[in-house]
């Protein structure tokens, strides 16, 4: 349909530029009369399509400024000033025909989402592969894709690897590897060899779908703001009917009349404000940001309050084994033997974290495993009763903790504790921590220099767990322990006073999104309920693409006024010298079209980032950007090492083969890495930052970790006796606690330096 019309704008615009050039002809040729006729014949057919407009839109309850340039047409043809009808007949014809290609422009990423779509699949049946209408997948097809196919629907990989292209899903650029049992999205495509994939849903239930559904409502949506121009344009069309009048009245000459409706320019009202809009969210399409409409978009920019939830949203969602707190006579990994033997049969992150805590250890089988929906899992190992959850399934079970574990520190102040009990009595505490998501704080910094000036931590935790992620962001208030309508709630008393952004990925988030002014959905791996609750979705896992949709929605937003303006203006201006008598209406209609053409191509610059919004800087791939930063998850395992091992000193000299085992691990992954870094990353992101030595502070902290894995082997050498172990032991455990947490801060600390010289650097 949108083609179809556009087609249709380029023929008109091609009939009035046949019609304006026979005229010129036949004028030079000294065919006055003629050349008259051929400029009424390329004036006239435009002003019946504008008329055809006008009586549609008056339908419709709306009168637009399209009445001028239909005042200014027929009364050019009808006071002899063909030729200034010809060219008030181009600008209505080129802005229609500029408007088909802008709105293209602006929209190409959403097109291309849907031209992209897939139509079919190959599905496997019986040994043979047939090619199937993406109606017919259904959940548990098994499918065969090949090389630069698109996915048609969601599903898992059942081949050891694929290589998968999802730029358009998300805007990364890079290729990423999926493993066997990976999920994968539908609107990927295969970047490498063909693989098969089990279908996990049908076509309209999966994630392509899904997209394509947000970009054809964003791209039938009329923005508040071309409404806002439409009122303006009511304006605008009184003060150029009196003005016009005045002229007449004034000089007694209709010409001078009609020179003022010719400069009379509607284009800026109607076209600037959309076009700029759409342009912004082609923009933001193209970093793997929908959003449903221009209203969304202006709505985006004009948010003060930012709302988040906290699992899923500023942490990862996957927690890790922070601590272990054990009642007298077991030891850690006895315990981790017992709670990972049961963590086997249950898929609860939490019992995730503590298999994967207990790696390296022997881990029995368990008999009779049953996975409670009160919150834990209960069966037997090694012969003894055993149970795994929260200290609430623990009580109801008659195996609540005691007052001495259950009174710790660690675990007062812990938002997720899984509690084990053998034979009936609570035993150990495994407690939990879900850290910062890695881009988080970047993600705030953003926000707040886009304007947002209030950040809320909503969340369903407890205060204890929430209070330390809220103070690590510096956001300015904390609400915990909220059921979903706890958040409605909070949404709801906030934009009270501003508007209000929510920002989540559950389902139960997705009655606040529906309840803020602009609902932000982590898209990536949240729920369908929240991307559909939500008017902006995020389709790449990164929380910073929050701040950079809403830089986007100002930039945008600050076009379209900018837009309107300008043509206002230089239109106010040539109507005044139009009707002082100094703009015939020939001049006039060719000053007039140059000030359409130029309030719509500023409009387009919405399509580029403005001074305010952050443009990283880039390195070259020979200083291992991309190496380095790929080398930090088996830091952050190793930190983790060095704190367990820290733990275990309190055991005595049979840890001794551990922490050796972690001192190598230093010297052969730590140090190399830090060496390779200062050869050749730490340079060139130094060029590429530009400042004194902007690598300085990091690189201090490489000679400060080199320094305490000297302190820590010549200590380890020291307690290679009895004696020499117990003087040793109190600086072992102090240098190993210090060093995990020097290294833990330096990965945080650079990953945020080499996220301002490549924007999709994150957490490995």
């Amino acid at each position: 349909m949108t083609e179809r019309i556009g087609g249709q704008r380029y023929l008109l615009l091609g009939w009035v530029l046949l019609g304006l050039a026979v005229g010129a002809v036949l004028a030079l040729a000294g065919l006055p009369r003629e050349a008259s006729l051929a400029w009424a014949a390329a004036a006239l057919p435009v002003a019946a399509h504008v008329a055809l407009g006008i009586v549609r839109a008056l339908g419709g309850g709306q009168l637009g400024v399209d009445v001028i340039a239909l005042a200014a047409i027929l009364g050019a043809v009808a006071l002899g000033e063909t030729a200034a009808g010809a060219v008030v007949a181009l600008m209505v014809a080129g802005g229609e025909a500029l408007e088909a290609w802008a709105e293209g422009r602006a929209t190409r990423s959403l097109s291309d989402l849907l031209a992209r779509a897939p139509r079919t699949a190959a599905r496997i049946s019986d040994g043979e592969v047939e090619q199937i209408d993406i109606g017919e997948v259904a959940p548990g097809d098994l499918l065969f894709v090949r090389p630069a196919e698109t996915v048609a629907v969601d599903g898992t990989l059942e081949d050891a690897e694929a290589t998968l292209d999802e730029s358009t899903l998300t805007g990364e650029a890079m290729p990423v590897q999926a493993r066997q049992g990976a999920a994968v999205r539908s609107g990927a495509v295969n970047a490498g060899p063909a693989f098969t994939l089990r279908a996990t849903a049908t076509s309209e239930a999966s994630t392509y779908a899904a997209i394509v559904r947000l970009t054809r409502q964003a791209a039938e949506e009329r923005p508040p703001l071309a409404r806002l121009a439409d009122r303006w344009a009511l304006g605008f069309l009184a003060v150029t009917a009196a003005l016009s009048g005045t002229a007449w009245i004034v000089s007694g000459d209709p010409v001078r009349a009609l020179a003022v409706l010719v400069v009379a320019t509607p284009c800026p009202l109607i076209l600037a404000a959309p076009i700029a809009l759409m342009a912004g969210i082609g923009r933001a399409a193209r970093r793997g940001i929908v959003v449903k409409g221009g209203g969304a978009l202006e709505r985006l920019a004009r948010v003060r309050t930012a709302l988040f939830d906290k699992t899923g949203t500023l942490t990862p969602g996957r927690p890790r084994l922070a601590s272990t707190e054990l009642e007298e006579g077991l030891g850690r990994d006895e315990a981790l033997r017992f709670a990972a033997a049961l963590a086997q049969g249950s898929t609860h992150p939490v019992s995730a974290a503590l298999v994967t805590a207990a790696k390296g250890l022997s881990v029995p089988l368990a008999d009779s495993v049953t996975e409670h929906a009160g919150g834990g899992v209960s069966g037997r190992v090694e012969g003894r009763d055993v149970l795994l959850g929260s200290e609430g399934f623990l009580d109801a079970q008659g195996a609540g903790p005691s007052d001495g574990l259950g009174g710790s520190a660690a675990i007062a102040a812990a938002g997720s504790v899984a509690w084990l009990a053998l034979d009936g009595r609570a035993v150990a505490a495994f407690v939990m921590a879900d850290g910062l998501r890695p881009e988080a704080p970047r993600a705030i910094r953003r926000l707040r220099a886009a304007g947002v000036t209030r950040l809320v931590m909503v969340t369903g935790d407890r205060a204890a767990a929430a209070a330390p992620i809220a103070a690590a962001l510096r956001f300015d208030a904390v609400l915990a322990d909220l059921s979903p309508e706890d958040k409605i709630a909070a949404v709801t008393a906030e934009r009270a006073a501003a508007p209000t952004a929510m920002i989540g990925d559950g389902v139960n988030d997705a009655p606040a999104l529906a309840a803020a002014d602009v609902g932000i959905a982590m898209g990536a791996h949240g729920t369908a309920a929240a991307a559909e609750a939500a008017d902006v979705v995020l389709l790449v896992d990164r929380l910073d693409r929050a701040g950079e949709a809403v830089a986007i929605a100002v930039r945008s937003r600050s076009v379209a006024v900018q837009s309107i303006a300008l043509g206002m203006a230089l239109s106010g201006i040539a109507m005044v010298v139009a009707a002082a008598g100094y703009l015939p209406p020939l001049a006039g209609a060719l000053v007039q079209e140059g000030i359409d053409v130029a309030a719509i191509l500023f409009a387009l610059t919405a399509l580029r980032p403005g001074r305010q919004e952050h443009r990283p800087a880039t390195v070259s791939g020979d200083a291992e950007l991309a190496e380095r930063t790929g080398e930090h998850a088996r830091l952050r395992a190793l930190a983790g090492e060095l704190r367990a091992a820290a733990d275990a000193v309190s055991q005595g000299r049979e840890v001794l083969p551990r922490l050796e085992a972690a001192e190598a691990a230093i010297r052969a992954e730590v140090l190399p890495h830090q060496r390779a870094e200062e050869a050749n990353l730490y340079p060139a992101v130094a060029r590429a930052l530009g400042g004194r030595d902007p690598m300085a502070a990091l690189a201090r902290m490489h000679a400060e970790i080199e320094t305490m894995s000297g302190q820590l082997a010549a200590l380890l050498r020291l307690a290679a006796t009895e004696e020499g172990w117990r003087s040793a032991a109190p600086e072992l455990r102090r240098v190993l606690f210090s060093l995990d947490a020097l290294l833990t801060l330096h990965i945080a600390a650079e990953e945020e330096v080499l996220a301002e010289v490549s924007p999709e650097v994150s957490a490995h």
